[in-house]
């Protein structure tokens, strides 16, 4: 992805109170995106808005906090820690300065080992694994555009969960900066995650209420 060119940063006594106000064809950084107090939830990539969806269905809630809660358990006493959406994680280039960062995604589930990473509003760098859980919301182009901010940033593990097949698809970053992609697996299998050795996955324990 290009350099975007930013849009001057709003000063602090210029919050922007209606989603409206922001104009779709500007570029903007995180500097901006903290002076935001509309309810929308949106993101940012390469500076461009993406409205998130105002609710997740009650199906998208289940699967998410099925997931969390046994990353969570297995978590409980090691390095890693996971996190649930809301919440920010920025993409820097090469300064971590807020005017010069221009890609702030919520991902549903992130794990995230290295605590350096880690500040009071979010991560800034690369969690180590990253879940998305599929809804008829998403757009084709969203998910292309958040793959490529994963790959491109070094994301090392990419679930994609889809809700209506009831599968998960599991991208491996290779040696090569390079997502390679799994098979797809679907009920009756288990999964595991190379990122966390020994943590398992059954996926009829997570889709069985659908």
């Amino acid at each position: 992805m290009s350099e975007p060119v930013p849009y001057p940063v709003l000063s602090d006594d210029e919050p922007v109170r209606q989603f409206n106000e922001l104009d779709a064809s500007l570029t903007y950084s995180y500097s901006n995106y903290l002076n935001w107090l509309f309810p929308e939830r949106v993101e940012l990539i390469a500076g461009k808005i993406f409205k998130m969806s105002p609710a997740l269905s009650s199906f998208h809630q289940v699967i998410t906090g099925k997931i969390y809660r046994r990353l969570g358990n297995f978590l409980e006493k090691q390095s890693c820690k996971v996190f649930i959406s809301p919440f920010d994680v920025r993409f820097p280039k090469e300064s971590k300065d807020d005017n010069e960062i221009f890609t702030i995604l919520q991902p549903d589930i992130c794990v995230i080992c290295d605590k350096s990473k880690l500040d009071a509003r979010g991560c800034i760098g690369a969690p180590d694994l990253v879940i998305e859980i599929l809804s008829p919301g998403n757009t084709k182009m969203e998910l292309l555009n958040k793959y490529k901010v994963y790959e491109e940033f070094g994301v090392k593990e990419y679930w994609v969960v889809s809700q209506s097949d009831q599968s998960i698809l599991i991208y491996t970053l290779n040696e090569m900066g390079k997502f390679q992609p799994s098979k797809i697996f679907t009920l009756s299998e288990k999964i595991t995650s190379t990122v966390l050795p020994g943590f398992e996955l059954a996926l009829d324990d997570v889709f069985e209420d659908l």
